[in-house]
């Protein structure tokens, strides 16, 4: 006899319908799974078998042959193992369900017939509000996510028997309560990192919360020990709080990868990803035989640090410039191409030199100038000309160590970068563009109004720094942010003098 149940499968962060369909015949006790399943589906011919045995149903006898269509694309994961079960069962005659096409069945199944979460739940309740599927049975500890996506009716169950119950007598188990979406948007009682905590170092301050306020890219330069980590780990404390539709778009790339914890509830937090600088470029920009996202995508509408930044290979510093222009990374494979947004802010650290004190002034470098050189080119020039903000970060005096004064607490500079976040949601009401560090060179010339004076200050810039372009539009997106600070309609003469102070490699001593 021949079943079909219906799926869903994931490719990258978006999913498409899978008919499984199961057919039991006389022959030969065997099963063949066929339609290009990876070695997690070839092996949950074992699970299903238990899964079905522990759940008090037999395991049909012959030749079984389950096709996953369509079959020319490459199956992964065990999330096909619930579908597969409840077709094995249809097609053995143990169950009648004529109503099983208005269903999509996720779920992995253990051996004691126990449903185990799965991932990319919510890119499949996305994906089915455009197809004639209106339901979804998933494991319950999916629910949560897969209720964001709002038009779906979905079915959380614990095990296999859960789902025969509600298969065979729809009105035992209601549809998932959507209200309990809200409740898990919860503020998260993990406290971010008070710049309060951080002494000195104010000029360092001012420069992260104009990268925080326009959504600017920032490089901090500095011996070992005078705070980059520290101020860096406090970024996301200043940020704005995620809007609902950044939280579904965090949610369901963490989903698709593996990586929400569903005891934790919907993430609430901006991501703040810190990569090793041995990590791949395959692991920072994504990749492999069947494309995965990488640290950017993991880093999207949050920030993506790299400490130490030239310890990391040229290849993967180099990869993170397309992303940085166009805040999509594409995979391209010989089948398919993929993309994952990227939109992320890049803080980096570095030493000015490989022993770390060449402008420290109580400690004595010991590198000579051609190896000073030769650390600094391991940046590329293209490369540093997409970080908008320079910052050096001098070593502390001793009584800036040793001073217990009160500082600013990041709630209040958040007060500020969230007044010129809502200035700039303002400006650009209309366009998938947020922050100032996205405007397009047409909105530069739009909102980037200057007076006279100000335009010979840039164009004295650009003289005797050697600006290149982007450079000279960065400035701009940095003294519109600083001018939104101020609460200011035209960019001032001030505003483009402190823009030009953050471009310290374009004028470095040691660059």
């Amino acid at each position: 006899m021949l079943a079909k149940v219906y799926s869903y499968a994931l490719s990258g962060l978006e999913a498409y319908p899978i008919t499984i369909e199961v057919d039991v015949s006389r022959g030969l006790p065997s099963t063949i799974i066929v339609g290009l399943p990876d070695t997690a589906i070839k092996e949950s011919k074992e699970r299903v078998r238990l899964a079905i045995k522990n759940s008090g149903y037999n395991f049909p006898k012959g030749r079984k042959t389950i096709n996953l269509s369509p079959a020319d694309t490459k199956k992964e994961g065990p999330s096909f193992d619930l579908a597969i079960a409840i077709g094995l069962l249809i097609a053995s005659d143990q169950i009648d369900l004529p109503h099983i096409k208005e269903y999509i069945l996720i779920g992995e199944l253990s051996l004691d017939g126990r449903v185990k979460s799965v991932c990319g739940a919510l890119s499949i309740a996305l994906s089915m509000i455009k197809s004639p599927f209106s339901k979804l049975i998933l494991p319950e500890e999916n629910a949560s996510e897969a209720c964001l996506a709002g038009e779906t009716e979905i079915y959380p169950i614990k095990s296999l028997e859960s789902v025969l119950s509600l298969l065979c007598d729809r009105s035992q188990i209601k549809p998932y309560d959507e209200k309990y979406t809200k409740s898990s948007f919860c503020v998260s009682l993990e406290e971010n990192l008070d710049f309060r905590d951080v002494q000195g170092q104010n000029y360092a301050k001012r420069g992260l919360e104009i990268a925080a306020a326009g959504g600017h890219n920032a490089l901090l330069i500095g011996p070992p020990g005078s705070g980059k980590s520290m101020l860096s780990k406090r970024i996301p404390g200043i940020l704005p709080e995620m809007t609902f539709e950044e939280r579904l778009e965090i949610t369901r790339i963490y989903s698709s990868c593996g990586l929400l914890d569903a005891r934790k509830g919907i993430p609430t937090q901006r991501p703040f990803r810190s990569p090793h600088h041995t990590t791949s470029a395959a692991a920072i920009v994504g990749g492999g035989s069947h494309p995965k996202p990488g640290e950017i995508t993991l880093s999207h509408n949050g920030i993506l640090f790299l400490d130490e930044l030239p310890e990391f290979s040229r290849i993967v510093l180099e990869s993170l410039r397309q992303p940085l222009e166009d805040n999509v990374v594409t995979i391209a494979r010989a089948k398919k191409a993929l993309k994952f947004p990227a939109n992320f802010m890049l803080v980096c650290a570095m030493n000015p030199c490989p022993c770390g004190f060449y402008t420290d002034k109580r400690k004595n470098c010991q590198c000579s100038l051609n190896q000073i050189q030769k650390y600094m080119m391991k940046i590329s020039g293209p490369l540093l000309d997409r970080i908008d903000i320079h910052l050096e970060v001098p070593a502390l005096a001793p009584q800036e160590i040793l001073a217990d004064k009160p500082t600013e607490a990041s709630a209040q500079i958040k007060k500020r970068t969230v007044a010129a976040r809502g200035k700039q949601q303002e400006r650009f009401h209309g366009s998938t563009i947020t922050t100032n560090a996205r405007m397009t060179n047409s909105q530069i010339k739009k909102f980037c109004k200057t007076e006279k004076e100000t335009e010979q200050i840039l164009k004295l810039a650009i003289e005797e720094l050697g600006l290149s372009a982007r450079a000279y539009y960065k400035i701009l997106k940095i003294a519109r942010t600083i001018a939104d600070l101020a609460e200011e309609e035209w960019i001032c003469p001030e505003h483009v003098t402190e823009a030009i102070q953050y471009r310290s490699l374009d004028r470095s001593r040691w660059w």
